[in-house]
């Protein structure tokens, strides 16, 4: 039996009123975001095959959180009988989760993906680690140690090998606003899966989250601020054609379901800073599914840099071990 132990990150925002410390166990949350990461980099390949067949961002975006929030409804009101009350304390949090950690996030992400290179735009908004420690570093006026600066180059480092950026890129400003745009909702997801009530069911959080992206979206679609559109034709995917129905199930239950409730729970596990940095490890596994889906075998410059962004995630933790 692995033993629990209270970690208390003193580098994150101070929590929630009302918030419960938590035992965090460091294997299993590092296994949780891990598996989050995972199942999240399966979603550029579901996304891109219905972009190409005509869908836009904004229709793709909205069904995958509304199709998510219909998944996980039964059996979120299954965990919540009795605990309703904890929606009332956790209001804020859930419509933060829901307009930025989610709703924005992703659709600045589609967004960006129209105007600029799949990698570049991943790369913006993976920028998402380092702005959570500028953002603490000025919230408690206390620089990051050596080794978590250290460990934040080594990763982005990594990050620009995994993506091979070294070739001619097309750079659109416009892109690059929508790239940040979805690193700072990235920010969001991470601080908000950290920081609410414990007691919080944390499939409860991730549906009530994708209960208001969606009507928010939809909201938006009605006053003819977005642009809809969808198609019904078959899409390829991998290396053969299929339903485009086969596209967007992949996106919400892996790519939505699945990778939402486990991010919430290894946030929660292991604190924003840390699971954020972990979450880099999403480009990896992009470029591994696109491997195994696709045929495409990653170059050895992206192999050295998944080897760098390891390091920066130990680097990072092994310096919140010295806190503690």
């Amino acid at each position: 039996m692995p033993r629990e132990e209270i970690h208390i990150q003193v580098a994150d925002l101070a929590k929630a009123p009302g918030a419960t410390a938590l035992p965090r166990p460091l294997a299993g949350g590092v296994g949780i975001a891990l598996f989050s990461s995972a199942v999240f980099g399966l979603s550029g390949s579901f996304a891109k095959a219905l972009l190409e067949v005509g869908w836009s961002p904004a229709t793709a975006v909205t069904l995958r959180m509304a199709g998510a929030a219909l998944v996980l409804l039964v059996p979120t009101l299954m965990v919540m009988r009795g605990k309703w009350p904890l929606i009332a304390t956790n209001w804020k949090s859930i419509m933060l989760f829901g307009l930025f950690g989610v709703g924005a996030c992703q659709f600045f992400y589609f967004l960006a993906v129209e105007r600029l290179d799949v990698g570049v735009a991943l790369l913006l908004e993976y920028l998402a680690p380092v702005l959570i420690v500028l953002f603490l570093w000025v919230k408690f006026r206390k620089r990051p140690k050596f080794m978590t600066i250290g460990g934040t180059l080594l990763s982005l480092a990594g990050l620009v090998l995994v993506l091979d950026l070294a070739g001619d890129t097309r750079v659109d400003p416009i892109g690059v606003l929508w790239g940040l745009g979805a690193a700072v909702g990235l920010v969001v997801y991470f601080f908000v899966s950290a920081r609410a009530d414990g007691a919080l069911p944390p499939i409860a959080l991730a549906t009530g989250g994708l209960l208001v992206g969606s009507a928010t979206m939809g909201l938006l679609a009605l006053l003819g601020l977005l642009d809809m559109k969808m198609t019904f034709v078959p899409v390829k995917l991998a290396h053969w054609e299929t339903h485009w129905w086969v596209a967007l199930a992949g996106l919400i239950i892996f790519s939505t379901v699945l990778s939402y409730v486990s991010g919430i729970m290894a946030a929660r596990a292991l604190g924003s800073k840390l699971a954020s940095f972990i979450s880099l490890t999403e480009v990896l596994f992009a470029v591994l599914w696109a491997w195994l889906l696709l045929g495409e075998l990653p170059a050895g410059i992206q192999l050295l840099g998944g080897v760098l962004i390891v390091g920066g995630v130990l680097l990072v933790r092994a310096d919140e071990m010295r806190t503690l």
